[in-house]
């Protein structure tokens, strides 16, 4: 890929993928929001969708914020250290 076709800066890393519940434990390193279209890329994961559910600490959120750990129901198998970078 080159730099021309790289995306902008991550928002996000996922540090853990929870297979049975389709939920991923992303850490933030930009703001997220319910609605938010992000794409997902990884080794061989390459995910475009909209966010549907966010947690924190097993409690429904609309945003979060840099630093926050939040679960994120992906409609796709991502992996560990997938980073998520804002779409559009």
């Amino acid at each position: 890929m080159s730099a021309a076709n790289e995306p902008s800066e991550a928002i996000g890393t996922v540090t853990h993928w929870f297979g049975h519940l389709s939920v991923a434990a992303v850490n933030l390193t930009g703001p997220l929001a319910v609605g938010d279209r992000v794409h997902v890329l990884g080794h061989v994961t390459d995910l475009v969708q909209t966010i549907h559910t966010m947690e924190i600490d097993h409690r429904r959120v609309e945003r979060a914020v840099p630093g926050d750990d939040v679960a994120v129901g992906f409609d796709d198998h991502v992996r560990e250290h997938d980073r998520l970078y804002r779409e559009g």
